[in-house]
Order: C-alpha cells, then sequence, then structure tokens
C-alpha cells in the first residue's frame, strides 16, 4: 500500500467512472453506426493505454458524443473499413502535433467557435436520436433531420413507434430526474440507472422495441487492409482526417483545462495530453474502433468520486474490458430507443444556453459566431461549419484590431495638420479615406503617419494616390511623412 497510497480512492473512482462509461460506450457507438462493442474498444484504450501516458492525470477518455455525428458521415460515406485508416491518421497527426507543442495552440482557438461546434453538434444528435427512439430512419443530412421531423411524428403513429418512443421518453425522464433524488440513491449513475430501468421494463412488459446487436468483442475488431490505406490519397478522406484531429484535440485540451479548475492535483501537461490522446487513437485505429477525446462527463464523475491518480481511469479500462469479455450477451437485452434518450440527453447538455445568454450581453460578436458555427454544421457539415466558425472568429478578431483614428489640427496659419494612429489596413481604408476626403483642397495639408502601429501596402498605395490628387491648382500638394516603424 505504501507505493499505492490513494489505491482505495482511485479503486472506488474507478467503478463510479465505469458505470458512467459503459452506457455511453455503447450509446456513443450505436449513434455513430457502428458495432456497439467498437465503443467498448475505444473506452478500454482510452482507460488503459492513454490512462498509462502522461499529460492530465485525472481526464478520462473514451467515445465522445461530439464526435457522433462526424463519424457517423465518415462510415455512410467511406465504409467502416476506412474509418479505422482515419482514425489511425488522425492518432498519427496528434501525435506529430505534440511532439512539435502545438498543444497549447489550440488553447487559442475560440470560446465562441468550440461552444458553436458543440451547440451544431447537439443539434444534429436530438434530430437524428429521435428518429432512432421511434425506430425510425433518419435522414442523411442535419437539415433533412430537422424539417422531416414532423412528417415522421406523424408517420410514426399506427405504428409500434409510440411505444419506442415512450421507452425513450422514460429514459430521459429517469436522467433528468435523478439528480434531485437523495444522494445516497445517486451513487448509481443516472445514466446508467436509466438504462437498466428501460431494459427490465422492456423485458417485464414483452416491449416490441427494437434491441442492441451483438457480434461480441472479436468479430467486431476489424484491423485496416493495405488497400484501405489507399484511401487516404482521397482528398475527402483527407478532409475528415484533419476534422478528426481538430476536433478531437480541441475537445480534450478544452477538456483538460475544465478538469484542470475542478481538482488541486497536478496541472495539465498540453503537449504531453495530445500525444497520449493521439496514441489512443493510433491504438483505436489499428482496432478499427471509434475515435477517442477526453470526455467531460467521465472526467467530472472521476474528480467527484475522489480520484487522486490516474490508477482509477486505468481500472476504469480494466472494468470495461472485463465486462465487454465476459458479459456481452447483456448488451443484447438494452433497446435502442433507451441509447437514443441517453443521447438525446447528452445532444441537450451540448447546446450552451447560458453561454449565448453570457455573450449576448458582453460580447455579441462572439455570440453570433457561436450560433453562425452551430448553424454552419447543421446545415453543411462538421468539417466545413468548424472551418466557417474559425474564418468568422479570424475576421472579427482582424476587424477589431485595425482599429484607427484621424485627428485634425487647424492652428488658423500654415497647413493643416492630419494625424493618424492605430493600425491602418485595408479593413478601415474605406473609413480613412472617407475621412481624408472630407478635408479641404485649397489648403496645404500634411498627413502624420508616424502614430501608427501598422501600415499595410494597400493603405500605404491608397494614402499616395489621395495625395497626388487631391490638392486643388495653385495648392501645395500634401505631404505624407514617413511612419515611425513599418510592419513588414
Amino acid at each position: 500500500m505504501t507505493n499505492f497510497p490513494y489505491l482505495r480512492q482511485d479503486f472506488a473512482a474507478s467503478l463510479v467512472v465505469f458505470l458512467v462509461a459503459l452506457p455511453l460506450c455503447v450509446g456513443v457507438a450505436v449513434a455513430s453506426g457502428v458495432p456497439a462493442e467498437l465503443g467498448l474498444v475505444t473506452g478500454i484504450v482510452g482507460g488503459i493505454v492513454t490512462g498509462l501516458l502522461r499529460g492530465s492525470s485525472l481526464q478520462v477518455s473514451g467515445p465522445a458524443a461530439g464526435l457522433t455525428v462526424l463519424v457517423l458521415e465518415a462510415v455512410t460515406e467511406f465504409g467502416l473499413a476506412t474509418l479505422g485508416v482515419i482514425v489511425l491518421a488522425a492518432g498519427v497527426l496528434q501525435l506529430a502535433m505534440g511532439a512539435l507543442r502545438l498543444g497549447r495552440w489550440f488553447r487559442a482557438i475560440s470560446v465562441a467557435v468550440v461552444e458553436g461546434m458543440l451547440a451544431g453538434i447537439g443539434l444534429v444528435i436530438i434530430a437524428g436520436q429521435l428518429y432512432a427512439a421511434a425506430g425510425l430512419k433518419a435522414p442523411a443530412s442535419g437539415v433533412d433531420k430537422i424539417l422531416e421531423l414532423p412528417g415522421a411524428v406523424f408517420d410514426a403513429f399506427g405504428t409500434a413507434a409510440p411505444v419506442s418512443l415512450a421507452v425513450g421518453a422514460g429514459t430521459m425522464a429517469v436522467m433528468v430526474g435523478w439528480r434531485h433524488l437523495p444522494k445516497q440513491a445517486r451513487t448509481v449513475p443516472g445514466a446508467l440507472a436509466a438504462v437498466i430501468l428501460a431494459t427490465a421494463v422492456t423485458l417485464a412488459f414483452d416491449l416490441p422495441v427494437a434491441t442492441v446487436e451483438v457480434n461480441g468483442l472479436i468479430g467486431s475488431i476489424r484491423l485496416p487492409g493495405v488497400g484501405a490505406f489507399g484511401e487516404l490519397a482521397d482528398p475527402a478522406v483527407l478532409g475528415t482526417v484533419l476534422a478528426f484531429t481538430l476536433i478531437a484535440s480541441a475537445e480534450s485540451l478544452f477538456s483538460a483545462a475544465a478538469v484542470d479548475r475542478l481538482h488541486d492535483g497536478p496541472r495539465t501537461q498540453y503537449d504531453k495530453e495530445l500525444m497520449a490522446q493521439g496514441a489512443g487513437n493510433a491504438v483505436c485505429g489499428v482496432l478499427g474502433a471509434l475515435p477517442m477525446t477526453a470526455v467531460i462527463v467521465r472526467s467530472s464523475a472521476n474528480v467527484a468520486a475522489g480520484a487522486k491518480t490516474k490508477a482509477s481511469r486505468v481500472l476504469h479500462g480494466v472494468w470495461l474490458l472485463l465486462f465487454a469479455a465476459l458479459l456481452p450477451g447483456a448488451l443484447a437485452l438494452i433497446p435502442l430507443p433507451a441509447l437514443a434518450g441517453i443521447l438525446i440527453h447528452a445532444g441537450w447538455k451540448l447546446i450552451p444556453f447560458r453561454g449565448v445568454a453570457t455573450l449576448w450581453r458582453g460580447h455579441r460578436g462572439e455570440a453570433l459566431i457561436l450560433v453562425a458555427t452551430a448553424v454552419a454544421i447543421v446545415t453543411v457539415n462538421m468539417f466545413e461549419g468548424v472551418l466557417i466558425g474559425l474564418a468568422l472568429s479570424v475576421a472579427k478578431t482582424a476587424w477589431e484590431t485595425s482599429h484607427v483614428r484621424l485627428e485634425v489640427v487647424d492652428k488658423g496659419a500654415g497647413p493643416l495638420q492630419a494625424h493618424l494612429s492605430g493600425n491602418a489596413t485595408f479593413l478601415r481604408l474605406p473609413k480613412i479615406l472617407d475621412s481624408l476626403e472630407a478635408l479641404p483642397q485649397d489648403r496645404p495639408i500634411v498627413v502624420d503617419v508616424s502614430g501608427l502601429h501598422h501600415l499595410d501596402h494597400a493603405c500605404r498605395t491608397a494614402l499616395e494616390t489621395w495625395a497626388e490628387r487631391h490638392s486643388a491648382a495653385g495648392t501645395e500638394p500634401v505631404k505624407v511623412t514617413e511612419p515611425a516603424k513599418t510592419a513588414p
């Protein structure tokens, strides 16, 4: 015990995390269009492989709801055989970025873009899982999922869908109400309790609802064939690899920052954590499993349960492995609408309602970026939606940092003095020219640009052109001073 002074706390915490992770691993896998066992494989790798590596000692990794939409798109478009190659390539990229010490740069990504990404994912998950809860096949695009919902609800009546919906709704009701129970009752996680109750009700009343298909742990693992690596030459596949890398890395490192605020232990080493995530994804790719990220739900449960070291997350992976090896048949009893209810609840929690309201009161530009990113993900796709959000964030920052001020000093005698200060970029060029054009043409003018921190080529050329053409005939030409320091 002297070598493991916190073994008792870590052992207890590992059981809690295992109970939280089990239904989520299965639910994310089913929602992603892959065998349920592959979700458990990713959870096992996240616990044992990533859990043993250095980075963030109390953060727990596994399949995440945040990647569900992207994985489903990849499986639908490229097939399950190519998924392993995509995840492997993403893991290698994460390893390379960690080795190049790029992990810390992910903290520079706008919070509005990340929250917008999560909100868009949440909306698509909710819409898609409503079809799953009714036992219906969901449309492919995010827009169609939302637009066709009313018709799908109407068509569902008269079939077994109402029973299936009732099971899903009951699952969500248990999860929502679980947090209001006494603390002793909440020892069992709400998601697990909801699944157990839904399974018991389905079996007791022999309800006509679909259940999880079981292939066996070994039968579900598909090592990528040599031919599958040729798919990496497809630009669409490479785009998906980049999307996996960007989103999984950002979500993991943002989660690490959040977990650090929950405990007083060692702080996250971001580059090493990125490499740990990369190693885990590389192993998942070799096994043909789902991609992994750090998952804030499991991580916060780990901290709240009293974990002190990485042993808790490693042990949770061991428990997942034992369950998958010894009790695979238990998965076949779980009703699919119950898993859909869990995912709908998870999708709802991804939408930052309070965050949008707070941003709107203090930073409306950031709030608009959040909403625009979410809408783009729903209407276009995950990768392009995130790129649109990042582009909007960069454009907003460029606009806000290109402040320029024009002060005109008229001493009555001598030339007018026009002093420019701030950052003169092409974004502010219309404002600068409008102000300069308003100056009289029959007075000598000196434009002093020594107060500018930055003068880009477009503004310099426009100033020179204006100076040549502004003065009336018989008036001294406009003089433009040289800037004190011109940015390259």
